[in-house]
């Protein structure tokens, strides 16, 4: 008998020792019992025997009896599990080893019983044992405590390295060189230092029976001892995981995507995104090209043919080696590929397409590429393929091409399908990038279109602006900014806010920055301008509420609207003003100092509240205003757009204001100062728009105008004429002597004629000639068309005739009736 064969029979006897034995008859009845037997299921001898094996088991294993019995005739003996009844009626789970014994009498069956607690695998042999581990899918080894083989399996040879005697003796490190021997020898020598078994410990690498790609592995590792419990060397298993761990970086991949994929509504670097992300997770080289339409925001041409030659632009690409030497095509530039090459087949028909294997003699697919030499697949070491079309909403924006170079394992199924599927999350993504470029670039059109394209040329005021609109994913606000030139050489500025974003705010400020314009051209105050506005906005809004042909539509939009108006006089350098909501004028001196006026807020316009109030006061000439929206302010109170303490985003403010300490008008240009303004307090992104308009004040020269205070005599109309002959010949405007004559004859005997108090004369020479007649009377002239039979009424008529433009507009104590003649069109 063999060493071993002795083995096994020693456990028997000892483990034969260790159960409760009973004898049973060829009926399945008890014909022996023992001690053990009694103290197991606590029935006497004298109950036990002649009973049925049967009666000793719960119902459900009493009905195997039968089978057992034939299986016991059969194959010699049988063992297992199985539930017995204590005498007391408690259920006892017993392992069960039945053999034959021949003793003369017939067919009698030993019967060994152990509780299943206290059961140690007595059915478990060494030879029983050595075919489970040889046979086992997993692989399993012993190495001793200088980590060399001693033993292993044959399912450890599926992965290279040898069959098991080949092992022996030798590390991982020499049986396989593609992994990380060194992490692997570190878990082991500390299973032998602590005795802790390490479970679920992964490794990733490559293996000889796999070279070309990545292997991942569980293993498992526990310490073995001798009798005396000292170390004698370590057991693991290890089983190929490598589809499980695929599978997670596949999710990992589509997690990464989802995190940096849509974050931008810009479509070339959402483009560059799905790049960025494919590699090198999926891809070594990526490519995303867009038809020519997309990136501009307008849909993509349809019936393309793929027997053409078809044109798209580099939106993306990315490698893992730097500076992406396999492009041949530049972000941003246009490349134009081969007809009926693979890319184009796919952007014609919206199927994928893929190639385990490359023919390495194969030129790229570029038509004309730079240097005109096509560059073989073999020359870019590319060897694998994937070209995923790019769809969204039934529409194909472009393709993206996965090329593999370093990773010798070529695109499988599984690849394709992640493909498809970064692609389609960032076709999402490019598509809606793709229409908010078409409708942000229409609201930027109508914004841009809304706004002064020039400011106008005038002589009262030197003037700058800065816009700055909010950044992508706000939108669009109603921010703006007018310069009204004005009758008499005066200046209105403006600057207002329309509530909210986007297309409806920009064009509910274009609507009113007309009216605005339109009050403005009747020369009313500034108190008056706004009053006339805040009812139209109520007015529409009442509309819109009652009716569904309102006078603006969505006019609710300008409810809430602020704004603020200054008039500004360069022949008296006097200024007036009025806020509806808006924050009051900054005022930098001609020192330097920065000041703010003072002016009573009234409410925002279509609210309702209290009438407007203005202020005027006279300014000294060099002095600058500097109108702003409140965007500017709340960037100026915390730095980032936040609600901040009011004073002290005005403090901020106030220091930006500061033309570095220099005096007027050697400080900075306007135009740079707005700007570095500017650029101080708003960030180049701002969550809501910001506008600054600086005015530098001029004051007209005592030569450039004349006043004449008249008598109330119809005698002074001959002198009133004298008198502007010799100035403009002073002048030299002789050529609008003539006109001119007729227009102060005829303003003058009107004003003798009908009005009341003291007249007054005033010529003004700027960028054209303007005469004024001041007197107290409130009644305006109308123009009429006298007829033929008429004696009057003509004077009004031949003046809108022979000037440029005439008008009337109230002061205080009477009214101003003006005439203004161009200084460059020929007098008539």
């Amino acid at each position: 008998m063999r060493a071993h064969e002795r083995q096994d029979a020693a456990e028997r006897r000892l483990r034969a020792a260790d159960a409760a034995p009973l004898l049973l008859d060829a009926h399945a009845a008890v014909i022996s019992w023992t001690a053990d037997a009694e103290r197991l299921l606590g029935y006497p001898a004298a109950e036990a025997l002649g009973r049925a094996a049967a009666e000793l088991l719960l119902p459900q294993d009493a009905a195997r009896v039968p089978e057992l019995a034939d299986r016991c005739r059969t194959d010699g003996g049988w063992s297992g599990m199985l539930t017995a009844r204590h005498r007391d009626g408690h259920p006892v789970e017993v392992a069960v080893r039945i053999v034959s014994v021949e003793d003369g009498r017939g067919p009698t069956w030993l019967v060994l019983l152990e509780e299943r607690g206290r059961a140690r695998g007595w059915d478990m042999s060494r030879g029983v044992l050595g075919r489970m581990v040889s046979h086992s899918p997993v692989g399993m080894a012993i190495v001793d405590t200088d980590l060399r083989y001693v033993w292993s399996n044959a399912a450890l040879a599926r992965f290279g390295g040898g069959p098991p005697l080949e092992r022996l003796g030798k590390r991982l490190a020499d049986v396989q060189p593609g992994l990380d021997a060194a992490q692997h020898e570190v878990e082991m020598r500390r299973v032998l230092e602590t005795g802790v078994p390490v479970i679920g410990f992964e490794q990733v690498g490559r293996v000889r029976s796999a070279p070309h790609r990545e292997t991942a592995f569980e293993l498992t590792f526990t310490r073995l001892e001798d009798d005396q419990g000292r170390p004698i060397g370590v057991f693991y298993t290890v089983a190929d995981i490598t589809e499980r761990h695929r599978a997670r970086q596949r999710l990992a991949l589509l997690d990464k995507a989802g995190q940096r994929m849509g974050r931008t509504l810009d479509v070339m670097r959402a483009a560059q995104e799905l790049a960025d992300v494919a590699v090198p997770g999926l891809a070594d080289f990526v490519t995303v090209d867009l038809l020519e339409s997309v990136p501009s925001g307008m849909e993509p041409a349809r019936g393309v043919s793929d027997q053409e030659l078809v044109q798209v632009r580099r939106a993306g690409h990315q490698s893992v080696n730097e500076d992406v030497p396999e492009t041949a095509v530049e972000i941003g530039a246009v490349a134009s590929y081969l007809a009926g090459s693979p890319l184009i087949r796919c952007l014609v028909g919206g199927r994928s397409w893929r190639r385990e294997r490359l023919d390495p003699l194969a030129t790229e697919w570029v038509a004309d590429p730079p240097g005109g030499r096509q560059a073989t697949f073999r020359e870019l070491g590319l060897h694998s393929v994937m070209i995923v079309p790019i769809q969204a909403r039934g529409i194909t924006l472009g393709v993206t091409t996965f090329f593999r170079r370093t990773r010798q394992d070529p695109f499988d199924e599984d690849d394709l399908s992640l493909a498809e599927d970064l692609v389609a999350r960032a076709a999402v993504c490019l598509d809606n990038a793709r229409r908010y470029t078409r409708e942000r670039g229409a609201a930027l059109v109508l914004q841009r279109n809304l706004l002064p394209h020039h400011l106008p040329e005038q002589e009262a005021v030197e003037v700058a602006a800065c816009y700055r609109p909010a950044d992508e994913l706000t939108g669009l606000g109603g921010d703006w900014y007018d310069v009204i030139p004005l009758s008499s050489a005066r200046v209105a500025l403006v600057v207002g806010e329309v509530p909210g974003h986007g297309i409806d705010a920009a064009a509910a400020m274009g609507r009113l920055r007309a009216a605005v314009r339109t009050l403005a051209d009747l020369d009313l105050p500034p108190e008056e301008v706004l009053a006339h506005l805040d009812d139209l906005v109520a007015q529409a809004t009442r509309d819109e509420e009652g009716e569904p042909g309102a006078l603006w539509s969505g006019a609710q939009q300008t409810v809430g609207t602020n704004c603020v108006y200054v008039v500004y006089d360069p022949a008296t350098g006097q200024c007036a003003m009025a806020s509806a909501g808006h924050p009051v004028p900054a005022l930098i001196a001609p020192d330097g100092e920065v000041s703010f006026a003072e002016l009573p807020v009234g409410p925002v316009l279509g609210v309702g509240g209290p009438p407007f109030e203005s202020v005027e006061f006279t300014v000294p000439e060099g002095t600058t205003f500097a109108l702003h929206t409140d965007g500017l302010l709340e960037f100026a109170s915390t730095g980032d757009g936040r609600a901040g303490d009011p004073e002290a985003a005005r403090d901020r403010l106030r220091r930006s204001l500061e033309p570095a300490g220099l005096p007027q008008p050697s400080g900075p240009s306007l135009d740079q100062w707005c700007r570095t303004v500017v650029d101080k307090l708003v960030p180049e992104r701002p969550s809501d728009d910001a506008a600054l308009l600086l005015a530098r004040t001029r004051r007209l020269s005592t030569e450039q105008f004349a006043t004449w205070d008249l008598p109330t005599d119809p005698a002074v109309v001959s002198e009133a004429r004298k008198r502007a002959t010799v100035q403009l010949a002073a002048w030299g405007l002789d050529d609008l002597a003539f006109t001119t004559e007729l227009v102060v004859s005829e303003l003058v005997t009107n004003a003798i004629r009908h009005a009341i108090g003291p007249v007054r004369l005033r010529l003004i020479v700027e960028r054209a000639l303007i005469c004024e007649v001041f007197d107290g009377g409130a009644t305006a002239p109308h123009l009429r068309h006298p007829k033929t039979t008429d004696e009057g009424g003509r004077g009004l008529f031949l003046i809108s005739q022979f000037t440029q433009r005439w008008g009337t507009r109230y002061t205080p104590t009477g009214k101003i009736i003006w005439a203004e003649q161009s200084l460059t069109e020929p007098a008539l």
